[in-house]
């Protein structure tokens, strides 16, 4: 018998514009997309001094507009970092923001165009929902393929010395977003790896979330795993692979797109901490705990996996239960491949900091309730001890 359809909703940016190459004529683009001509570009340094913005400063000073250039972003991105932005888009008087380069780039833009038009405390914001009244124009052009920051309405801000937090709002999402993936070409193939796992951690965990999951968010997942899981390993191996890099960021954009609707739980959960305790890149926290947290759900979620099995394996071959482990086979083994690293150990995470990490990561309930197995502490340390 047919199920009914629970009530979803479903959200996302207000426009998507793939185009290989787009990034050199983002002038013309945002002076057809806004009215708005003072711009805050958000970038990190690296990518300014290797010049791979200035195609698109050009571009965008050629249509008229006022280009001011915040190039402090680093990955794991505290307040601090967050508040300098504000406070120079402020002092240049900008009144739109573009976030060109990886997650923690886009993360920050879309505060900044909160706060410049926006009174309320950083503080108060935290969680879901909290944001109040609107923002200044905002577009995302990302320049990896893995986090899928560019869709989402999620901004996650190191908060102290060792923790992070998130916040969710609808005046988050980007009212543009441009998918180039001539920006990705220059990706070396260890952060190639680990963003590209990032993004199919989205999609599992999206498509296994035990709230919020819908057909929509589905067909989401589905299709990004398609996409990273065929082309994954050819873009760690062969960079230059047009079609590989393009698989790529259209499926991480789809991955973002999946789970800011229907979240993500315990990889992420777990793997905040290694970022926070030891500057993992986020990318690689989720790679290395990725294997145990898949073989934990497995009590849970095996007829999901078995579902995926269908997406990325020959379809229908063996029952439930054999799908489902043939599916953590391959991703263990995709992971091998695409060359990421596979252990805590071989990351210098040091083997006495689990416990500290398998208490930190009880501090993400607002991930930990989403996954389809609850999660303890003493689970959580023991999936630390099987990724050691």
């Amino acid at each position: 018998m047919q199920e009914t359809l629970k009530p979803f909703f479903f959200d996302g940016p207000a426009s998507l514009l793939v185009e290989w190459g787009g990034a050199a004529r983002l002038g013309a683009l945002m002076a057809e997309w806004f009215a708005q001509r003072n711009l805050l570009v958000v970038t990190d340094r690296f990518l300014h001094d290797t010049g791979l913005l200035e195609p698109a400063k050009t571009s965008l000073k050629a249509e008229g507009f006022t280009v001011t250039v915040f190039d402090a972003v680093v990955a794991d991105p505290p307040e601090a970092v967050l508040m300098l932005a504000v406070e120079q888009a402020r002092t240049a008087g900008c009144d739109i923001v573009l976030g060109l380069g990886g997650g923690s780039s886009m993360d920050i833009a879309k505060l900044v165009a909160v706060l410049l038009q926006n009174d309320q405390r950083l503080s108060s914001m935290y969680g879901i929902g909290n944001i109040n009244g609107v923002r200044v124009p905002l577009a995302q052009v990302p320049t990896t393929a893995g986090t899928g920051s560019e869709m989402t309405n999620i901004t996650i801000l190191t908060t102290g010395e060792k923790t992070k937090m998130g916040i969710v709002a609808p005046q988050l999402y980007a009212d543009r977003v441009l998918l180039d993936g001539a920006l990705t070409l220059g990706l070396p193939p260890e952060q190639t790896a680990a963003t590209g796992i990032d993004a199919m951690v989205h999609a599992i965990e999206a498509f296994t979330s035990r709230h919020h999951k819908n057909p929509l968010s589905d067909l989401f997942a589905r299709e990004a795993l398609r996409l990273l899981a065929t082309h994954l390993v050819t873009a760690c191996t062969d960079g230059a692979n047009r079609p590989a890099r393009e698989a790529m960021l259209l499926g991480a954009a789809l991955a973002g797109k999946a789970f800011s609707n229907s979240p993500v739980a315990a990889v992420h959960a777990l793997a905040y901490p290694l970022g926070g305790h030891f500057h993992l890149p986020h990318g690689l926290s989720n790679a290395l705990m990725l294997g145990p947290v898949l073989r934990f759900n497995m009590m849970a979620a095996a007829p999901l996996y078995a579902e995926l099995a269908d997406v990325v394996l020959e379809r229908g071959v063996g029952g439930e239960e054999a799908r489902a482990a043939a599916f953590v086979a391959f991703m263990d083994d995709l992971m091998t491949r695409s060359g990421a690293p596979r252990r805590l150990r071989d990351c210098a995470v040091p083997e006495d900091s689990l416990p500290t990490l398998a208490r930190d990561s009880m501090l993400q309930s607002r991930l930990l309730v989403n996954n389809p197995v609850e999660v303890t502490e003493e689970d959580a340390l023991a999936l630390y001890r099987e990724a050691f």
